[in-house]
């Protein structure tokens, strides 16, 4: 069971990766960082990814008919924002207290497998020891 920091690690082993972090949607906070950010500044970076998870999460437009909208964590399981030079990936992790985090995997696009960073990401969050 990795923590923080060793899923950081796990996850810049990927093919292709930039940079990952684990950031709190609550707060934009990053709670850990690895490799590069896309502006050069990882708290930018959690902050404004934070915007995008936190969207995701709360608007009723991602909740299919059907969907317990009251469960558990947030109804999306991941984000994937396509940009000319890479992918971002942002994968929500479910814990124990409130679910307000998620990993971000940043991806070149040339060298990134994205079908094996979502496989690797929802590995890594489900094993992701928090606390």
């Amino acid at each position: 069971m990795p923590g923080i920091d060793e899923c950081l690690l796990e996850a810049m082993a990927l093919p292709g990766a930039r940079g990952a972090s684990l950031v709190d949607w609550t707060s934009g906070l990053a709670l850990g960082t690895a490799g590069d950010s896309p502006v050069g500044d990882h708290e930018t970076t959690a902050a404004e990814t934070a915007e995008l998870a936190r969207s995701a999460a709360e608007f009723d437009t991602f909740v299919a008919v059907g969907d317990n909208a009251g469960g558990d964590g947030p109804p999306v399981e991941d984000l994937i924002v396509t940009t000319r030079a890479g992918y971002h990936v942002l994968r929500f992790v479910h814990t124990s207290f409130d679910s307000s985090v998620f990993l971000h995997l940043w991806l070149d696009r040339d060298t990134g497998n994205l079908a094996l960073a979502r496989h690797r990401l929802r590995d890594l969050a489900e094993r992701l020891v928090l606390g």
